[in-house]
């Protein structure tokens, strides 16, 4: 009864989220379904379980939601962004409509901004190019996909998204961790993500099928003039990256600067500050490239303007902030259930290869899958069996890097699923539905989730990380 509870849990939070509903106000409640079946009183399983870990979750990360999403909304509202966007659409033309797309979202993702800002700020953009270049449109989506939510978003090293920076609470790693896996993971998906989308063109090209007839959200004479040089646009986006390099790679941080604070025996203070050197390198950066960006904006922008944009990314924040902390929630709640241990002694007793790594792949894709989210299930995953998986790697001289590479690769494998977030709102923004366009995101999910694997082998014959 336990385990088919849990079950039905995961299937009607899957159910709802992919019919739009809210995840900060359902995940409780198939909590507490769960735990009602499994015979834990539900206030406690509520106050105690359930809000205990979306707390802690929000302690370690709101800052990082809170700093991106005003960074992004600041790099969208001025021009910066799509003065990028457009610049490298424009150099490499409709001959090459679908690497630009593609590249584009990838270099603004990799300076910071979210994937949600990119998806406004490349789409005007793709479509006026799709459309001169007689590409159908229900491309558009693939292309914008496969450059802002895939190698850039957790497997390139270095990349300041949320999705790489989870596992560095966990493992102790900085944000760089596994450079050769993760740069070789990158391109195998960029090369292959790129190589299906041209297939998709030429097969379109035979048909005869060319943009296509489209009135939704369909922009009307792109508006190109006045926007920022791409050359100031890059110049928050290197202030992030600098920054975050130097203060993660040259700078020494004091071990002591939590001595003060453990005196005061807090309840929620990290163990080391290792723990927490690349959630702090990633706030100064942040902070940093919205002062860039601000600064380079004056003359374009408003304080009033400037306020509203400040206001609108700190609220948005808010949103993102809580879904995923309603999930880590959620996975707290079920993870302490009885009938959980069966579920998790499979998990756990995944050894292929003989290391933690496809025990770890499997279930952060799982949960991330069943979540429909990238930073929600991976955080599930690793609240549920970081510990065990790193002991694990120890004692088979896996290195922690590792272990990182392939949790941050996992989590953006399966969690582009049909309820995904990122996936509704980029079609919604397209003008696009799902019968039209998530076919090719699908292909991308199962190029990111085979390459998590492509990796693991890599290690395994050759020792490098």
């Amino acid at each position: 009864m336990q385990e088919f509870g849990i079950i039905l849990s995961l299937f009607l939070l899957m159910f709802f989220a992919y019919k739009g509903f809210s995840v900060i106000l359902f995940a409780p409640v198939f909590a507490l379904l769960a735990a009602s079946l499994a015979g834990l009183p539900l206030m406690p399983a509520y106050t105690e379980l359930f809000m205990a870990k979306g707390v802690t979750y929000i302690k370690s990360y709101f800052p990082v939601f809170l700093l991106g999403a005003v960074f992004g909304k600041v790099m969208e509202d001025t021009g910066l962004a799509k003065g990028i966007s457009q610049w490298i659409i424009n150099s490499l033309g409709k001959e090459r409509a679908i690497l630009s797309v593609v590249l584009a979202g990838a270099v603004l993702t990799y300076g910071g901004v979210s994937l949600f800002v990119v998806v406004f700020a490349v789409y005007p953009f793709a479509s006026a190019l799709f459309k001169q270049a007689d590409i159908p449109k229900r491309l558009v989506p693939g292309a914008i996909a496969l450059g802002a939510f895939t190698f850039t978003m957790d497997s390139f090293p270095g990349t300041p998204q949320i999705q790489n920076i989870i596992p560095t609470n966990y493992f102790g790693t900085t944000i760089y961790a596994a450079p050769i896996s993760g740069l070789l993971g990158g391109l195998i998906i960029l090369f292959l993500g790129v190589a299906w989308m041209e297939h998709r063109r030429r097969s379109a090209l035979a048909a005869g099928e060319g943009y296509g007839n489209h009135t939704l959200n369909e922009p009307e004479g792109t508006v190109t003039v006045g926007l920022p040089s791409w050359y100031i646009g890059v110049i928050p986006l290197l202030t992030v990256l600098a920054i975050n390099f130097f203060l993660n790679n040259i700078y020494t941080w004091n071990p002591d600067l939590l001595q003060p604070f453990q005196a005061m025996k807090l309840p929620l203070l990290v163990a080391s500050v290792k723990n927490v050197t690349s959630n702090w390198s990633l706030i100064i950066a942040l902070v940093c490239g919205i002062l860039v960006a601000v600064a380079l904006s004056l003359g374009r922008i408003s304080m009033e303007n400037l306020a509203k944009t400040l206001n609108a990314g700190a609220v948005g924040s808010l949103l993102a902030i809580m879904n995923t902390a309603s999930e880590v929630g959620y996975g707290n709640v079920i993870s302490s259930l009885p009938g959980f241990k069966a579920i998790s002694n499979a998990l756990i007793n995944i050894k292929i290869g003989g290391t933690p790594l496809v025990s770890e792949a499997v279930t952060v894709n799982i949960l991330a899958g069943i979540t429909g989210s990238a930073s929600g299930g991976m955080s599930i995953a690793l609240e549920l069996f970081a510990k065990d998986w790193l002991a694990w790697a120890n004692s088979t001289g896996i290195s922690p890097e590792m272990l990182h590479r392939v949790a941050s690769m996992a989590s953006g494998g399966m969690d582009t699923l049909p309820q995904n977030g990122a996936v509704i709102t980029l079609l919604a923004v397209c003008g696009l539905t799902h019968r039209d366009s998530y076919m090719d995101i699908f292909i991308m999910t199962i190029i990111k989730t085979a390459t998590v694997f492509i990796i693991i082998l890599f290690h395994s014959i050759t020792g490098l990380l």
